[in-house]
């Protein structure tokens, strides 16, 4: 509590600050019967609307429980002035029978003093048969539904140790398995840096394969190629070029043949005239093959 002392008459400044009077008038009134009961007094504090209501619950919960203590107090009280007088008129019926406590053998006394523990540990009003036999149903219903549970949690205790075992093992097997990831990491890497530099390469080599196909494309169009220029019309005219080379060989070494002859000019002029036809012949052939293969593709 706060060490901070308040005015002579509280109440009024409390009231002025919107405090409930009548809660601070509680307060006061349980608190010094406390500290009275302690032989002390009661210190000062600082009265705000926190520490007023928390104080107030207190004090409730405090009557509530003190009257309740009294009440079973009080019963208590009666039971055992209830008992007594009871075990009074017991006693005095026994002497008057002759069955004194002082005048019974020490067995009886013994058997006695036992029924009587029996009696308080199964928390029975007498000993009465009908009371004991009240109390050991009690017990054996008590003890069925312990064993009932005691058999229940087994069970559950059982699932419950599967459960562990099972996750022990999966656990096991987790860690079996990040230890060897981890162990597979340094190959793994090793691995990716090769990728990577053969990667690298293949980019390297695409961009170097690309401008060479783009240079090719522009040499074949300089060169007038077409796409019905096809591999079968390659071949097609290669062929053709070796018959006609077969043909223009012969031509060839008769021109040369006519380079031992002494100068002749009409007669070089005729044979120059003459070849000049067979080679204007030999392409117009040339070019009729040509054409026909295309037309053909």
């Amino acid at each position: 509590m706060s060490d901070v002392i308040c005015e002579t008459n509280p109440l009024l400044d409390e009231g002025k600050r919107g405090l409930n009077i009548s809660q601070i008038a509680e307060v006061k009134a349980w608190l010094e019967s406390l500290f009275d009961a302690a032989c002390k007094d009661v210190p000062d504090f600082e009265y705000t609307p926190q520490s007023i209501s928390h104080l107030h619950n207190l004090a409730t919960k405090s009557q509530a429980n003190t009257e309740a203590a009294l009440i079973v107090a009080n019963d208590l009280h009666q039971k055992a002035a209830e008992y007594s007088s009871q075990a009074a008129r017991i006693r005095e019926v026994l002497e008057n029978v002759g069955l004194a406590r002082d005048s019974l053998p020490p067995d009886v006394v013994s058997a006695s003093q036992v029924l009587v523990n029996v009696a308080n540990l199964l928390d029975v009003r007498d000993t009465e048969l009908s009371s004991f036999l009240i109390a050991m149903g009690d017990i054996s219903l008590r003890k069925t539904s312990v064993e009932n549970k005691r058999t229940r949690i087994q069970r559950e205790s059982k699932i419950l140790l599967d459960h562990t075992r099972k996750a022990i093992v999966r656990l096991t097997y987790f860690k079996r398995t990040i230890q060897q990831l981890a162990e597979d990491v340094s190959p793994c890497e090793a691995q990716m840096e090769k990728w990577k530099m053969n990667l690298a390469v293949m980019d390297a080599k695409e961009q170097q394969y690309l401008q060479q196909l783009a240079n090719f494309k522009e040499l074949l169009n300089r060169v007038g190629y077409t796409p019905e220029i096809s591999h079968r019309v390659l071949v097609e005219m290669a062929e053709q070029r070796e018959e006609l080379e077969k043909k223009a060989t012969p031509i060839v070494d008769t021109l040369r043949s006519y380079q031992d002859l002494p100068p002749d000019k009409a007669l070089a002029a005729l044979a120059i005239e003459d070849k000049k036809w067979e080679y204007a012949a030999a392409e117009k052939y040339l070019e009729d093959v040509l054409h026909s293969a295309l037309a053909t593709t």
